[in-house]
């Protein structure tokens, strides 16, 4: 049977994400000028660049925290930009934030029950806390551990186990790295691979270079709101002096 995921996203022209020339401001002070991106259905696309390049303000446009003030945010060929959030975890888009934002004093089971709000009866939240529990056996072990007694690696976890209990269509993951040992790092990754290759579509902004590459399979470098470049993973790691201009790597 064809996927309709990807069915759509062909009638789309092939994008499941557009953004096109994007424009955001805070206030006054423009923090995206003239952002324009693609993401086809079954990628990894990475959002990399130094910090405050404009890669988590993208991630926040694209789910509804943000109003663009010019351009246009296609998902799988309907406009989005300035939709309010609820609006666009509705159509299958969901965030796992930076510094993964858990509700501490509730528990594990808890913070996932929250994650499925559009779910119509218990029944349904249940089988997807088992799907997330089967993607994430240590949360399972730890499911009536309150979160914000968590390791930070389990509280990423929980975070983006929160993310797929609205069953996205594309998952947007801010940092999933931040304040990780590196071995705890490597295992989010790892997950994210997992999560992949069960036919999620992710779009990733990620400070760890190294990291951001070896799970995705194209990258768009970002310098002061703007995109500088666009490069296949493998071809921009072997670019030294691309990631050392815009970088520092």
């Amino acid at each position: 049977m064809a996927n309709p995921i990807v069915q759509g996203a062909r009638a789309a022209g092939g994008h499941l994400l557009e953004m096109k020339d994007v424009h955001v401001s805070y206030g006054k002070t423009a923090a995206l000028h003239g952002v324009s991106l693609t993401v086809q259905p079954g990628e990894v696309v990475a959002l990399i660049g130094a910090n405050g390049a404009g890669k988590s303000t993208t991630l926040r446009t694209i789910s509804g925290l943000l109003r663009p003030t010019r351009g246009e945010i296609l998902f799988d060929g309907r406009g989005i930009g300035g939709m309010p959030a609820d609006r666009v975890v509705a159509l299958g888009i969901a965030q796992s934030p930076e510094e993964r934002h858990v509700w501490p004093a509730m528990s594990v089971y808890e913070n996932l029950s929250l994650g499925a709000y559009l779910c119509k009866s218990a029944a349904e939240i249940e089988q997807r806390i088992a799907k997330v529990y089967a993607r994430f056996p240590r949360l399972k072990e730890r499911h009536r551990q309150l979160a914000g007694t968590l390791s930070g690696g389990e509280q990423q976890m929980l975070a983006i186990g929160r993310a797929l209990m609205s069953e996205p269509r594309l998952l947007l993951l801010d940092e999933p790295s931040l304040g990780l040992s590196p071995r705890m790092a490597e295992e989010v990754f790892d997950f994210v691979r997992e999560i992949h290759a069960h036919g999620v579509t992710v779009l990733l902004v990620e400070q760890n270079v190294h990291n951001a590459l070896s799970v995705a399979s194209r990258a768009y470098v970002f310098e002061t709101g703007r995109v500088v470049a666009e490069r296949d993973a493998a071809g921009l790691l072997q670019d030294p002096e691309l990631l050392s201009a815009y970088l520092g790597a």
